[in-house]
């Protein structure tokens, strides 16, 4: 049985229909959400709780700090060690989540060069000083394929394209997803919906969120250093959060922000995904969608 992959925007369902497969094909799960790497960070993950999982077993949930950097490379080495374990015990991988570049690193061949403190902290600081578009603008110039595939708001990730460029002369483009068959021969699911359903949605799951405690959540995590965690601090409802803790501590703007937040990243999520034409697309609210995908995983 070839592992299954299940992907899309946040707040589509990816985590109930995984575990619902994994039940009736016999599979574990395996996270491909960055931010549920995090112990702590439960509320505004929408982590699966102990009672939602029915059972199912789960991997590389809660394996980080808060003050620790999540990092791709490591993520790829863990998540496929886990994915070929399963696969030697004759269990099914269900791969899930809405981080798109987790989910690339464990399907394609992918590298990841290695990083220079000072190239970093160059880049970082032009990107503060000049904006991402301006730094965009010279990624273009240096690999106009990367700068394609790269939003240019996206200031973390060119800067990381520039890094790897100054540091090992090669395109960054050299080390992106390469076309291919997935690797494992996995099957790769993708949930979606309207966006005015999407967006509906969303709302809600921010106003759960802060009502089932996300603010407690954050200020029991801020004692534990997620202020200096590069990544966790970063993470949607947190940061917003934070902010709020800095300012008026205003938790009805700090839910306003973070669902605003949230329907842009949806929308970003949506255009990553759409552009691999190796995923067959299901609608979330489609009825028997769990047997609708477990026919695609039997076929």
């Amino acid at each position: 049985m070839r592992p299954v992959a299940i992907v899309g925007p946040t707040a589509t369902g990816k985590s109930a229909l995984a575990i619902a497969l994994a039940r009736e094909l016999g599979g574990e799960v395996v996270n491909a959400d960055a931010m549920q790497l995090y112990r702590g960070m439960d509320i505004g993950t929408a982590k699966v709780t102990e009672e939602e999982r029915k059972g199912v077993p789960h991997h590389l949930l809660d394996v980080l700090d808060v003050t620790e950097t999540a990092s791709v490379a490591a993520y790829q080495r863990d998540a496929r060690a886990v994915v070929e374990r399963l696969l030697d015990e004759n269990r099914v991988p269900i791969i899930t989540g809405g981080s798109g570049l987790y989910v690339r690193a464990v399907l394609d061949e992918l590298d990841f060069p290695g990083t220079d403190p000072d190239i970093r902290a160059r880049l970082e600081q032009e990107l503060a000083d000049l904006g991402p578009q301006r730094l965009h603008d010279r990624l273009a110039k240096l690999d106009p394929v990367a700068a394609t595939a790269i939003l240019p708001s996206n200031g973390r990730r060119v800067v990381r394209a520039l890094e790897v460029i100054e540091l090992t002369g090669r395109p960054f483009s050299a080390t992106m997803p390469r076309p291919g068959p997935a690797r494992y021969g996995t099957v790769q699911l993708g949930l979606d919906l309207d966006s005015e359903e999407l967006d509906r949605r969303v709302d809600q799951r921010v106003i759960a969120m802060f009502e089932n405690g996300l603010v407690e959540e954050v200020r029991e995590l801020e004692r534990q250093g997620l202020r200096v965690g590069r990544t966790a601090s970063r993470a949607l409802g947190y940061q917003q959060v934070l902010d709020q803790f800095d300012a008026d501590h205003d938790m009805l703007a700090a839910a306003a922000a973070t669902a605003l937040s949230t329907r842009r990243f949806v929308r970003r999520q949506r255009s990553w995904f759409r552009r691999d034409q190796r995923i067959e697309w299901l609608d979330a609210t489609k009825e028997n969608l769990v047997g609708t995908a477990l026919a695609r995983c039997l076929a």
